[in-house]
Formats: structure tokens, sequence, C-alpha cells
């Protein structure tokens, strides 16, 4: 997967995926049948240590080969029609060495053994070439090798061996209820992707993994042709890392939103279908709903609509790389830098407890190692409000004293080097029972957000502003009708330290980031971000339909 095609998708907004004749999302165009191919692993083990071989012989010290074919299907709906159908396949292999205490990297789409070795043997080259200005040497954290392994995401039916024809129709099915409900317009999406990924290094890892990642999604629009006003509600779907299956709705997996809203929050399964039903619904209600008045709210605030928050305010400020300042791109460095944290100054409320996971079934950050062969793991970041730990890899560790990665390196292909990228990172849920409606009845002044709305933040990831899909008044603990044009604003410790109350692990689910961007040149992942619903006091929520004058 051309990491130069993800560009575009990396900023991923609502609307803007939703385009005519919208493109691949990388590599080659395919006939559809070849996605199901597979690659021979003793073949892939044998070009794996023509490059390891190559790569010694050249002097590097270390050296990891990855040989990876990434698949993709994108289809692309808007009400009664087909707009476009994209299957694409890239395949190749990188070289990543160190010789001289300095990082080399080269790929290759010659999957030969000696396409590979002379991969290898120009990475030793660059490294060399850059260790002349060099200032300090690479450190790697240990870690063993784990000889011949494999991993697969534990999927039920692979996306791709479903017939395009099946999910096509499933899209505007979708489509045929929302338009059915009183929609004007409505768009759908359905995104797959599997990632055939194999590893090897000089440490001793030959790893052998398959990835799955799917994403159903919609966008409903209701005009009011009198006024020429509009409005629009996304899916509420999370992209997750599962398999067709999830387009299959099982009622066990429907979690129920607050009482008078009839919102639906959907676990490992999604009914596109009841959803797109709702969403026409609503987009006709948003026509009348009331402007917020803006002022100090207590925010109750859904999964699929904290999950983005959960990313953008803790998820990228823990990224070692942007701690260190030596990554800035999408958004800037961090405020929660090494001095900051020895200050001990809390993250947020002690009810807050944050964790990393790069093993967290259906997540879309789920692998069993990482692009530098790290057993993956789950640990840390924020616990009883404190932030305890950052998300590092192999080079980063001993910066902060520790000798072991946390196993989140990855590349989005097989010409794009690996380096830090954000795990799964999920908000707790409390530990004593409490539904949304339990939330809300001590709720006096609030409002309900649901779905992920447009954002900004600033540089050092601090202060920001979310806004999101619905939004209903509470008044007195109680749902009091929809609002509208609602947006909070706060700095990262403040919102934390607001965190008055979570739900149980009942009301827990996955919200995910399904082009997330980083580097330069830009390299996209995918991420899951899990909660329950959470309170907080006394955010400040501005009118977005306010003018001046």
């Amino acid at each position: 997967m051309k990491r130069r095609d993800f560009v575009g998708l990396s900023g991923l907004a609502a609307g803007a995926l939703f385009l005519p004749n919208f493109p691949s999302l990388g590599g080659t165009p395919v006939d559809p049948s070849r996605l199901l191919e597979g690659i021979d692993p003793a073949l892939k083990k044998r070009l794996a240590n023509a490059g390891l071989n190559a790569a010694k012989t050249a002097g590097a010290s270390y050296a990891d080969v990855r040989i990876g074919r990434y698949l993709n299907q994108s289809i692309f709906t808007r009400e009664k029609q087909v707009q476009n159908i994209a299957s694409g396949e890239s395949f190749g292999a990188g070289v990543r060495v160190l010789a001289n205490g300095t990082w080399g990297f080269a790929a290759t789409n010659n999957v030969t053994e000696a396409g590979i070795a002379k991969a290898a043997q120009l990475a030793v080259a660059i490294a060399k070439a850059n260790a002349k200005v060099q200032k300090e040497k690479v450190v790697l954290a240990p870690e063993k090798g784990h000889g011949d392994v494999t991993w697969k995401t534990p999927i039920q039916q692979n996306a791709f061996e479903v017939p395009v024809a099946q999910k096509a129709e499933l899209l505007l099915a979708a489509n045929a209820k929302a338009l059915e409900n009183g929609a004007s317009f409505v768009n759908s999406s359905l995104f797959q992707i599997n990632e055939q990924k194999y590893f090897a290094s000089t440490d001793g890892s030959y790893i052998d993994q398959d990835v799955h990642r799917i994403w159903p999604t919609f966008s409903v629009t209701a005009i009011d042709r009198a006024s020429g006003k509009f409005r629009s509600r996304d899916a509420l779907s999370a992209p997750m890392g599962l398999g067709y299956e999830y387009l299959t709705p099982k009622a066990a997996d429907k979690i129920p939103g607050a009482a008078g809203t009839g919102l639906i929050g959907y676990r490992n399964s999604y009914d596109m279908l009841e959803d797109a039903a709702l969403a026409a619904k609503q987009v006709k209600e948003k026509l009348t709903a009331k402007s917020v008045t803006a002022g100090k709210y207590d925010l109750v605030l859904d999964p699929n609509h904290l999950g983005l928050t959960i990313h953008e305010s803790v998820g990228h400020p823990l990224e070692l790389d942007r701690v260190l300042g030596y990554e800035a791109n999408y958004a800037g460095t961090s405020f929660a830098t090494l001095e900051w944290k020895a200050k001990k100054i809390p993250y947020g409320s002690k009810l807050v407890n944050i964790v990393a996971d790069k093993l967290q079934p259906g997540s879309l950050g789920a692998v069993g190692y990482d692009d530098e062969g790290v057993k993956t793991k789950r640990w840390d970041l924020i616990k009883e409000g404190m932030l305890v730990d950052y998300e590092k890899i192999r080079d980063q560790a001993h910066i902060v004293g520790q000798n072991e990665s946390d196993g989140c390196c990855y590349a989005d292909s097989w010409d794009s080097v690996q380096f830090q990228r954000m795990p799964n990172v999920s908000l707790q849920p409390g530990t004593a029972k409490m539904s949304v409606d339990d939330m809300i009845k001590n709720v006096d002044k609030g409002i309900y957000i649901a779905g992920r709305g447009s954002y900004s933040i600033d540089q050092q990831r601090y202060n920001f502003q979310f806004g999101g899909q619905v939004f209903y008044a509470i008044e007195k603990g109680q749902i009091a009708g929809m609002i509208e044009d609602v947006a909070y604003q706060a700095n990262t410790q403040e919102f934390w330290n607001s965190c008055a109350a979570i739900c149980d692990q009942s009301d827990y689910r996955l919200f995910g980031s399904f082009f997330d961007g980083k580097g330069q040149p830009s390299q996209v992942s995918a991420v899951s971000h899990g909660s329950a619903t959470t309170r907080f006091n006394g955010v400040n929520v501005i009118n977005t339909a306010r003018k001046i004058g």
C-alpha cells in the first residue's frame, strides 16, 4: 500500500470521503479474485534470509527484512447507484539496518533473493553515509528472537471472500433505509484492508502475520427546501479489526443510548440498516433543533464521540517521539514532556485510568508482533489521573531509562520505514455499576453528545475544541430534546481533571481511527480507543452558529 496514495485520506473528515469516483486506497488495481492468493512462508523465509545475510556481509550489526503484501478494497455508493469499486494490491520488501550505529533503509518491488540482497546492500551503504553526520549512536532495547511464529486477526469471515455484489447490495440497502425515512441524500462506503506481513531479523525472529480491518460508514443529509438549510449525520459505526462478521448484527452487541434519544451503540457487530434509518430521522430533527446557549455545562460523552478526544488529547501527546520533539507533523509535539511528567502534575482526576493495548480483541491496532519484531502487550499510560508512561519503541526505551520496547512500531507499507505509532489507547470503565441513564439522573444542566464531529487542537496537544454528530440537552436529570451548534473547548489537563463519572463495563465499546496520519512523508495507521460513557463537569460550550456583529 503506497503511503503517498494514503495522504489524501490521512486527515479524513466526515464528508470528505464520499466523493464520486474516489480513488483506490493504493497499490496496483487488480481483479478482486486475486486478493485471495497467498504466499508460501518457506519462500518468504528464504527471501528474507538473503537480505539478512547480505546486510551482515556488508557490515550491518543488525538488520530486519519485511516482506509485505498489502490488499485493499473500497466500495462507494450514493442513493441508488454504485459510484466506484476499487481493489488494489501492493507487494514488495523493505530492509532496515544498523551500521556504524546509524539506521539505513531501502526497499524493492523485485521480490527475489537477488533483489532483496541488493536492497540490503543499499540500506547498509545509506547507513554508513548517514553515520558521518550522526551525533549519537542508535541504542536498541533488547528483544529475543521468537523463531518461526504466526499471528492472524481472529476473524470469522474474510471480507475479501464475500462477493463484491453482496457488499454493494448492503450499502444500497442502507441507502434505501435512509431515503425511506426522509433523507434527501445519502452516501455509503465500505473499506477493507488485509496486511500479509512477514518479518525476519538478525535477532532470530521469523514472524508471519495476517491482519484484517474493516470499516462500513455513511453520511445522511436532509434539506429544508424552503429555507435551504441542511443538516447531516454520519454513521455511528466504529472501524474494527474484524472480518465481514462485523456486518451481521447481533442483539447482544447493541447497547442502548440515553433514554429519549433513540441512539444505539454497537460493540462487535454493526446494524448498518438500523443506523441509517435512525440517522435519517435524526437529521430531520436537527433541522428544527434549538441552537445551544453558550456557557458551562456538564458533558455526558458517548464512546463513539469520546474516542476522538482520547485520540487527540492522550494518544498523540504520549507518543514519545512527539514528547522528545523528534516528531511535529500533524498537530505538533506534546505538552507532556519528561520535565512536565517529573513535576507529578495530575493529567486527570483519580477516576482516569488509561491503558495502551496492542492485544485488544477486535481493535484496529491488534497484532501479535510489531513491525520490528517485538511481542505486543498492554501497559498503563495514566493511572488514577497520574501520567506513568509513554508509547515507545526499541530505539527510544533507553532515553526514558527503560530496557524494553512497548511494541508499537509500524510501517504502512513495505516501502515505508517503520517508526513509532500510537497503540490502542483506552479509558478504563468505572468499577461501580452505572448505566447512561443513571449518570444523567445526576446532571442538572448538561449536554449528551454522540458521534465524531469537527475538531482542532494546538501544536502541543493542549488547547482544543470538539464538536459531535448529535446533541441532546439535559435538564434536571432528563433528556430535554435535541439541540444544535454545539462545540466544547478546554485544555487537556482541565478537561481530564473534570472527569466526574464513568459508566461500567457493560457500556464499554470501541471507537476507531481508520486513517490516522503521522510522519513526513506521511504514513497512515489504524487505531482503536475504548471507553464507556463518561461525564465531565463544568466544560465550556460555545455556539458554532453565532456570528459577530
